[in-house]
């Protein structure tokens, strides 16, 4: 049955009463409401040109096909969603079951004859003509409600997985802060800290301050070095020049002005060092001038990644900064420089706390990689079992 007989657009603007309607986004995981309190990403000026949602309506992202995660949702909300977007009700079909004959689609880009241009766009006559394999309104409702089961199963067991996965990543957060607050020795005598979220630390560890651990260095006419980037997922990074998509900042045609950096020193990106955006760096290249460096004073510089890459430290960089602007606070260099820094007296020690750390973090890195492969399998098996029923291959009862 072609898709004129099956779709028709909605397209009602909420023009001045864009107040009156929830904010909703088409997602990987279906058609969510946003939270406008706790605003997350970008937000136009206003929403007059955003259209009404009401449950029950389908909506497409018909350009940019190909690289958009999700190109279909049923929305179960009434709201507003970007005027980008094509708002449709069905008529006649059982929506449940229309939903997953697109979503099948969408999963595995089966609309590739249909696009068209740079930008993988969907003609809306292209879409009408588009025929959709519809089975008897009964066998409609048995194959919804079981794929409804099924996939809400699927579903649970993913998320269970999911959690767990997020309670080894703490496992893991908590493993490096108490190894690098208490060290190994769960003996050792201990003294007060006189910081309330790290608590008691070894008596024999010194107290120092960044001030002191860190010497600044600006070496900068090195040009012909590798461009690195500080981030605060994986600290310095080779800095890859062609990545359109990851190269938010200008890159400028002489890089004379920037700084290098060499292996085993510390960079950070000091405005966005509140969020940790810093580590010692494996290579040697050059960063923006707008970066700090700095050499270490006799700190083993593994034991120095480790520890500052705690979230214990990282309370600290965010009193050191101040910033009106989301996402750029500037760090105060005087501010940072009185931060604590708690050492083992030797290097060997130090060592010995970063070798339990890899070892340890290791064994949990490898039980979340176990629970990411089981959800990969959870979700190939639930695209495949829509596709198997939506398309006749599997009958249901």
């Amino acid at each position: 049955l072609s898709n004129k007989n099956i779709f028709k657009i909605k397209q009602k603007l909420v023009g001045k009463k864009s107040s009156e309607y929830d904010l909703l986004s088409l997602t990987i995981k279906g058609i969510i409401k946003r939270d406008m309190e706790n605003p997350q990403g970008k937000f136009p000026a206003e929403f007059n040109t955003y259209q009404e949602v009401k449950q029950g309506d389908f909506v497409f992202c018909l350009f940019d096909v190909e690289e958009t995660p999700r190109t279909v949702g049923l929305s179960q909300f009434d709201g507003m969603i970007t005027g980008a977007y094509t708002v449709m009700t069905a008529k006649d079909i059982d929506k449940s079951y229309l939903y997953y004959f697109y979503l099948n689609l969408d999963s595995s880009k089966r609309f590739k004859p249909l696009y068209r241009g740079l930008r993988n766009t969907i003609p809306k006559d292209s879409f009408f003509s588009f025929k959709t394999f519809i089975p008897p309104k009964e066998e409609q409702t048995k194959i919804a409600s079981f794929l409804d089961e099924k996939t809400a199963q699927i579903d649970n067991a993913i998320s269970q997985k999911e959690k767990l996965i997020e309670l080894l990543k703490e496992r893991r957060q908590i493993t490096i802060n108490e190894a690098v607050t208490k060290g190994l020795d769960k003996d050792v005598e201990l003294k007060d800290s006189g910081v309330e979220w790290i608590g008691e630390i070894p008596k024999h560890w010194t107290e120092s301050k960044l001030g002191t651990c860190l010497k600044p260095i600006s070496i900068k006419n090195r040009p012909d070095l590798p461009l690195l980037s500080v981030t605060r997922e994986q600290g310095v990074i080779l800095r890859d020049v062609d990545d359109k998509d990851s190269n938010h900042n200008f890159i400028p045609d002489d890089l004379s002005g920037y700084k290098m950096v060499e292996q085993g020193q510390f960079a950070m990106n000091k405005m966005k060092a509140w969020q940790g955006s810093y580590g010692i760096s494996d290579y040697t290249g050059i960063v923006s001038p707008a970066y700090y460096i700095f050499e270490l004073n006799g700190i083993e510089p593994t034991f120095f990644h480790k520890a500052i890459r705690s979230s214990v430290y990282v309370p600290f960089f965010i009193k050191a900064s101040d910033g009106v602007r989301i996402g750029q606070w500037d760090l105060s260099k005087s501010r940072m420089k009185e931060i604590p820094f708690y050492i083992p007296p030797t290097k060997e020690e130090q060592i010995k706390i970063v070798e339990y750390i890899e070892t340890q973090t290791a064994k949990i890195d490898k039980a979340i990689e176990l629970q990411q492969n089981y959800i990969a399998k959870l979700k190939e098996y639930k695209a495949s079992l829509i596709d198997s029923v939506v398309t006749g291959k599997v009958r249901v009862g």
